[in-house]
């Protein structure tokens, strides 16, 4: 497995799959742009296999913190360590950039991700609740 930070609109789209929906050209590029968000896609064989995005946040009171903003790894690939090696990258990164943490958010009933999580290192805190608008 070969762990890249991706800087190149090509490589995203080459990723496609992994994504939710295919990638927009517009916000691809806004975010490969911003030297504050971080795309890291994980290869197998040459081929994307996963991928996690971070971006980072900063505040007045808690400075800059890493925010995990998504992570997937395509259903061939899954349970071979791809999702906790990805988080355990941009971990690294977000240490090397000064962070002074990290932090995401996921379904309390989503086992899959909470037990990736662990593996990772992570503190689970099920008290949170998440708010979202949609526009």
């Amino acid at each position: 497995m070969d762990i890249r930070r991706i800087t190149s609109f090509d490589a995203v789209l080459a990723a496609g799959h992994l994504f939710d929906d295919p990638p927009r050209e517009d916000a691809t590029r806004a975010f490969l742009a911003d030297d504050r968000h971080h795309l890291l896609i994980a290869y197998v064989a040459g081929e994307p296999a996963g991928f996690v995005s971070g971006v980072e946040t900063i505040h007045p009171d808690k400075g800059v913190e890493m925010f995990l903003y998504e992570l997937g790894v395509d259903e061939a690939h899954q349970r071979r360590g791809i999702a906790t090696a990805l988080i355990e990258h941009l971990i690294a990164l977000a240490r090397e950039r000064g962070c002074t943490g990290a932090w995401t958010g996921t379904e309390k009933d989503n086992t899959a991700a909470l037990a990736t999580y662990r593996r990772a290192g992570a503190e689970l805190d099920f008290d949170t609740v998440a708010v979202s608008w949609g526009f």
